[in-house]
């Protein structure tokens, strides 16, 4: 099974094969490393920018509203923020041009704890993403969703942000990709560079399908009756080992995988059967996203709940330390999710 950095990379291949993408850059994305991630190895189009991430957007920006289908890397979201301007003018073009440009730009960037990445390599970004109209925000949490969603985002003819879980870019998926050799092995042998010397080195592609998951639609991971849990990214493999040390309780896990527009249809049924509800992400808990889907669930769902939903996010911090306790005491952990979980349910309406 392909891991997800190998997943991103068949999809950029299948996307410059098929699907007229025509650039893939950010730094270091071009030969010879393919991306800090090696997302982006052996891509035909790839090439590598100066480390400008605003000179990156910008020339996103540029290209794309000049007809050309792009992808472009920030290559850490740590470093993102300092072009936020320029994100909110390309998700105003649309709008502001009533309708008459389109922008058919994607940009992918890795985000999230979980690596010891400490405090310029930890960050999360889905929040910010959320607050900036006219973009759409996918988060995958496994190799065949980073695959159907990073298709999808390249195929939007506006543009898309393609948040990477960092914990996950290494984790091996459970199901096949259209056209992907069963065997793992002979996947590598195919499409991962050697150590050392690459000048000579060609992948060998297989012949992947198109596999398309529409933006705006969840996935119901686990079937449950007590408690639903709504979350993404790296934070549905926590729930579901936090699922498995909580036998006696029932949970109902729903991956987003598309944070705006979100799914709330499935989030409202959900939420309607087991009548309880925790929001879970890694982001700082003041003004988190799942804030918002709390005050959603208040606002239509009030009278049918059972217990007050609840918000289970990162520390308010600046940042996050390097040692792993002061990693893992600032974003949520398995035994933080078996807490809450055991404090919302023996909640009684």
């Amino acid at each position: 099974m392909a891991n997800m950095a190998q997943a991103i990379r068949l999809a950029l291949h299948y996307a410059e094969t098929h699907m007229d993408l025509q650039d893939v850059f950010g730094q270091d994305v071009g030969e010879p490393l393919g991306g800090v991630f090696t997302a982006t190895q052996g891509i035909k189009s790839a090439w590598n920018t100066p480390l400008d991430e605003r000179g990156i957007i910008g020339a996103a920006i540029g290209l794309a509203l000049a007809g050309d289908r792009c992808v472009a890397e920030i290559q850490f979201c740590d470093y993102i923020f300092n072009t936020i301007d320029l994100l909110k003018y390309a998700g105003n073009i649309l709008w502001s041009t009533n309708g008459n440009y389109n922008v058919p730009m994607t940009v992918m960037t890795p985000v999230g704890a979980g690596i010891r990445g400490s405090i310029y390599h930890s960050h999360s970004f889905d929040a910010w993403a959320t607050r900036l109209p006219g973009w759409k925000v996918v988060m995958p949490s496994s190799p065949l969703d980073a695959y159907g969603l990073l298709l999808s985002a390249i195929e939007d003819p506006n543009p898309v942000l393609f948040l990477k879980p960092k914990a996950l870019m290494r984790v091996k998926g459970e199901e096949l990709i259209p056209g992907e050799p069963e065997d793992e092995k002979t996947l590598k042998s195919m499409i991962d560079a050697p150590l050392g010397d690459r000048s000579q080195w060609r992948p060998q592609w297989p012949s992947v399908g198109k596999y398309i998951i529409p933006i705006g639609v969840g996935k119901k991971v686990q079937e449950g009756t007590d408690v639903t849990i709504v979350t993404y990214g790296r934070h549905v493999h926590l729930a579901q080992e936090a699922s498995r040390h909580l036998q006696d309780v029932s949970i109902e896990i729903i991956d987003l995988r598309s944070l705006y527009p979100y799914d709330w249809g499935m989030v409202k049924e959900s939420i309607l059967k087991t009548k309880r509800v925790i929001f879970l992400n890694e982001d700082t808990e003041v003004t988190n996203f799942g804030e918002h889907l709390s005050y959603r669930t208040t606002q239509e769902l009030f009278y049918t709940l059972h217990a007050a939903p609840r918000v289970l996010a990162g520390k308010n911090l600046p940042g996050i330390g390097l040692h792993p306790v002061l990693e893992e005491n600032s974003v949520p952990q398995v035994e933080d999710i078996v807490q809450t979980v055991r404090e919302v349910v023996s909640e009684v309406p």
